[in-house]
């Protein structure tokens, strides 16, 4: 089995950032969209990327954006790795695919259905709660039935909404995804990062998996 990654998103400040490669998540997300309370200006986002292990992927989140703003953030900060919320058409998602890992988000809302993502084939998948508002960072829980009915559509999972240390052991047990994508769930605040509820959440997101690699075949 290959090892499940783990991701915190909305980092917004190097100590969090820091913390989160030394406790051993994969990834942390950057917030570029101006109206989240987690949002993080670009230039700050570019030092707080230089303090962090390559190997710790940097993903820039975006909202309903143009190509060309994608581009001019990642370069600007040194980003990989995107992920794109909101109305992002197949063709965009197909186009920065060409530059960047790309990661196309859903919502489990009445309309998603896990065929959907099959024409973001070129893309990673985040499942995410739906928010008639928000765009991720809500603390909702997705509907995890949608998310295990839709990996043999996707290329890479990654389950989000409302994971925390108590209930990511039961998520990865019922969805199996390729990764976890936790933010209110390890905060104080809205971007302000908990270091032992993440350090927890890492722990128990890695005794699931264990569980799984033992069980009988």
């Amino acid at each position: 089995m290959t090892p499940i990654q783990i991701k915190i998103c909305g980092v917004t400040n190097a100590k969090d950032a820091r913390a989160c490669a030394e406790l051993g998540a994969d990834m942390i997300g950057l917030n570029f969209y101006t109206r989240s309370s987690r949002y993080i200006e670009p230039q700050r986002a570019r030092e707080m990327v230089k303090e962090i292990p390559r190997s710790v992927r940097a993903v820039g989140v975006f909202v309903d954006p143009a190509a060309g703003e994608v581009r001019s953030i990642a370069g600007s900060v040194g980003l990989k790795y995107v992920q794109l919320h909101g109305n992002v058409p197949s063709e965009t998602c197909r186009e920065l695919a060409s530059e960047f890992r790309v990661v196309r988000a859903f919502s489990t809302d009445g309309q998603f259905k896990p065929e959907d993502v099959r024409s973001f084939r070129e893309c990673d998948v985040i499942l995410d709660a739906h928010h008639a508002e928000l765009r991720g960072g809500t603390g909702l829980t997705c509907d995890w039935s949608l998310a295990r009915a839709t990996l043999p559509f996707a290329r890479f999972l990654i389950l989000s909404g409302g994971l925390n240390a108590q209930n990511v052991g039961d998520a990865i047990a019922t969805v199996g995804p390729h990764a976890v994508d936790v933010c209110t769930g390890v905060e104080t605040a809205p971007g302000m990062k908990n270091h032992r509820a993440i350090e927890e959440f890492i722990a128990a997101a890695r005794t699931a998996e264990r569980l799984i690699v033992a069980r009988p075949a």
